[in-house]
């Protein structure tokens, strides 16, 4: 059974507050694990979700303000402690100096590999190797140079039981005809896939961090099963976002709503917000969104939602 969801670290944006650590979230999804963002306090955060190193296999930056990345040598020093011998890293090529003053802020036993992947242009496509789906990174409109990312699973087949059986087709030939896309079946005749399955489209999560509207946004929101978006501001600190280069949680709704998203989840909340202020988060969203809006809780987990209904055969 697959496991995919989200475990909040951390929900704060630019210093932490009594009941919000820096920004921080890891993403499981089938046994591989992304670290999005890891802020300052990250490594104990992850204690207290019951989390480790050894769950992490990507950390991922957005950009490189300290609520975003200052959590890095921690997790990093952890790794080789902890006996972590490879991960890899993704964060913008403008900021590999700051990369290289955080992969190496002290001196320690540094036995972990990491495989950097320097993110440069609007568009950069990542390198997965054989994990069971693709990361595409798009640059975002912040006062410094942020990425947001994208993970796609690609899309499979959903074997049909009575469509196998009437075709005599059972056993080692039903893997065979996943793989080869037809088999010949003890009649002789020759059966393919499309007689016996049905497309399983592919599941979507999106990472968006700071940044104001523009397409890029919309454009890794778009058909996601889940959706991770900052809504820093309520909307009628509309302007302080603008000028800041955040978005509001009006603004967060209106990218779900309009790419068609099945699950929010809103968080990177600007200290200057009371913990009554979060059903406000969640209405502003929800009057633009129909779908589920999730406000992000410190060591909160939110499942990825099931896959969505197949169309009638």
């Amino acid at each position: 059974m697959s496991n995919r969801e989200l475990v909040v670290l951390g929900t704060s944006s630019a210093v932490p507050t009594r009941r919000r650590n820096h920004n921080g979230h890891l993403l499981r999804w089938d046994g591989y694990g992304l670290l999005f963002d890891p802020g300052e306090g990250t490594q104990r955060q992850m204690i207290h979700a019951g989390v480790g190193v050894h769950d992490v296999d990507w950390i991922c930056l957005t950009h490189f303000h300290g609520d975003h990345c200052l959590g890095v040598p921690g997790i990093v020093q952890r790794m080789s402690r902890d006996g972590v011998t490879e991960a890899d890293a993704a964060f913008p090529a403008s900021g590999e100096r700051y990369w290289e003053r955080l992969r190496h802020a002290t001196v320690f036993h540094d036995v972990v590999r990491i495989r950097e992947h320097p993110l440069s242009g609007p568009v950069a496509e990542l390198d997965t190797g054989g994990a069971p789906f693709t990361l595409t990174a798009r640059r975002l409109d912040h006062p410094v140079e942020a990425y947001g990312y994208r993970l796609t699973e690609p899309d499979g087949v959903t074997m049909l039981p009575d469509e196998l059986a009437a075709r005599g087709v059972r056993g080692p030939d039903i893997g065979r005809l996943q793989r080869d896309g037809r088999v010949t079946a003890p009649d002789g005749r020759t059966v393919t896939l499309a007689e016996c399955g049905v497309r399983r489209p592919g599941q979507k999560m999106a990472f968006v961090m700071d940044t104001r509207l523009c397409d890029p946004v919309f454009e890794l929101a778009d058909g996601t099963d889940l959706l991770v978006i900052e809504s820093t501001y309520l909307d009628e600190d509309a302007a302080l976002a603008r000028d800041h280069g955040h978005l509001t949680a009006g603004q967060a709704g209106r990218v779900a709503s309009e790419g068609g998203v099945a699950r929010l989840v809103l968080t990177h909340f600007s200290e200057q917000y009371r913990a009554e202020d979060e059903e406000r988060f969640a209405a502003q969203a929800a009057a633009v969104f129909g779908g589920d809006v999730v406000v992000a809780r410190d060591l909160g987990r939110v499942p990825v939602p099931p896959r969505r209904a197949l169309p009638a055969r």
